[in-house]
């Protein structure tokens, strides 16, 4: 036997789709509708489909780029196939681990937040006792990890479900006020819809996640695109019900001033407390915190095998058959910026370095399909969907440098 196994080929198609739609949903989705609904009112559900559609480009290449190397490390194994420059291909590697550290501690500081709706514990010692045990079962192994991520992503989409049955009596309003979900081709009203679009599309990220477990998956370069599509599809339908059911529900303005926009229209129409809505969120921001431990210690991973960091890094435990020391690593830097760090304003700076990768991710798939069109047994798609990719990432990007010039 190996002196360093491999990781281990255990994820299904099923297993795989969960853990991604897991990462999407998140617990953003219980909050991001009343912002969304506030910036493009009555029109909200139209920004989340045209979010969808920009989304949809970058997925459909982070699909063809994952079947063509189903690799841990994905992003930055892409860039370097593309551009063929170790250290622009390392500091995406980079810039992939440190999203995911600090996405997993700003999760971990918001965990505290809905705890405290039911128990009061000191701050540190719940985010410490939270890191650890995400930590210990991200160490455990992939497969029993990806489970307890799918029972809860089940959860999560349990909750959502139920917000569309208790509040499911505003569908019958529809026909009658479908004529106020169309918009007018006015300009400030497709300003509010893009506004809206570009605030939905964050609802989205957490696909890219997927490929950074590329080796742990059977048969990747079939199931891996296959199971981002649908993790993206599904993600999809799911944000267009819940924002139509919101937007019938209750005015966007009442949607824009709460904090917990589902728990409103829970309560509003049950008229009892949100309890069983902010469990459910509290599981959501659990499993989105395990999901970015998982994937920044793959990165790690990844780069170690690649041979662009110390090889101690790619050491796979002989009975877990994961990453220990990556894994650790990861979860020690989760806990150090949870407990010490103001995390909001690097929160804020993950979408906006999530957003260069994309740009870049799509970048190297033109380059790629230039020198290999057409590799054999793998799903292509045409050259207009990674330039249309990057124009929307890009597009994003001035979008918010002109936003933050503006205030």
């Amino acid at each position: 036997m190996s002196d360093n196994p491999e990781l281990k080929r255990t994820l299904s198609l099923a297993q795989i789709t969960f853990y991604g739609l897991g990462t999407i949903l998140g617990a953003g989705i219980y909050v991001l509708v009343g912002k969304v609904a506030g910036t493009a009112g009555l029109y909200a559900p139209l920004a989340f489909v045209v979010a969808a559609l920009l989304a949809g480009l970058t997925g459909l290449s982070y699909a063809e780029l994952a079947a063509r190397h189903p690799k841990s490390a994905g992003e930055a194994v892409y860039v370097q196939d593309g551009f063929r420059w170790r250290p622009l291909s390392m500091l995406v590697g980079f810039l992939i681990i440190l999203t995911g550290i600090v996405s997993a501690a700003t999760i971990a500081n918001g965990f505290v937040g809905y705890l405290h709706v039911f128990i009061d514990v000191p701050d540190w010692l719940a985010i410490t006792l939270l890191v650890l045990a995400l930590g210990a079962l991200a160490a455990w192994g992939i497969a029993e990890s990806v489970m307890a991520a799918t029972a809860i992503t089940l959860v999560e989409v349990g909750g959502l479900l139920l917000v569309l049955a208790v509040a499911g009596g505003s569908f019958a309003d529809l026909p009658a006020r479908l004529p106020e979900l169309i918009p007018p081709f006015e300009v400030p009203v497709w300003q509010g819809i893009l506004l809206g679009a570009f605030l939905a599309f964050y609802a989205f990220i957490g696909f890219e996640d997927m490929v950074n477990v590329a080796e742990e998956v059977q048969e990747p370069t079939r199931n891996l695109p296959l199971a981002i599509l649908l993790a993206i599809g599904v993600s999809t339908v799911l944000y267009l019900l819940v924002a139509l059911v919101a937007v019938l529900a209750l005015p966007p303005a009442e949607l824009a001033a709460s904090r917990a926009p589902l728990a409103l229209i829970y309560e509003r129409t049950t008229g009892s407390p949100p309890v069983l809505i902010s469990l459910v969120s509290m599981f959501a921001v659990v499993n989105g915190a395990l999901i970015q431990i998982i994937m920044a210690s793959r990165v790690f991973y990844g780069m170690s095998r690649e041979g662009w960091l110390h090889a101690v890094f790619g050491r796979v435990h002989m009975r877990t058959r994961t990453p220990l020391l990556s894994t650790a690593l990861v979860t020690g830097l989760v806990l150090i910026l949870a407990l010490w760090l103001p995390i909001v304003t690097l929160a804020k700076a993950t979408s906006s370095i999530i957003l260069v990768v994309f740009v870049l991710i799509n970048l190297s798939l033109v380059r790629i399909k230039r020198h290999t069109p057409h590799p054999a047994g793998i799903r292509v798609y045409p050259m207009w969907v990674p330039v249309a990719g990057f124009l929307a990432t890009a597009g994003f990007i001035l979008f918010q440098l002109i936003n933050l010039f503006r205030s």
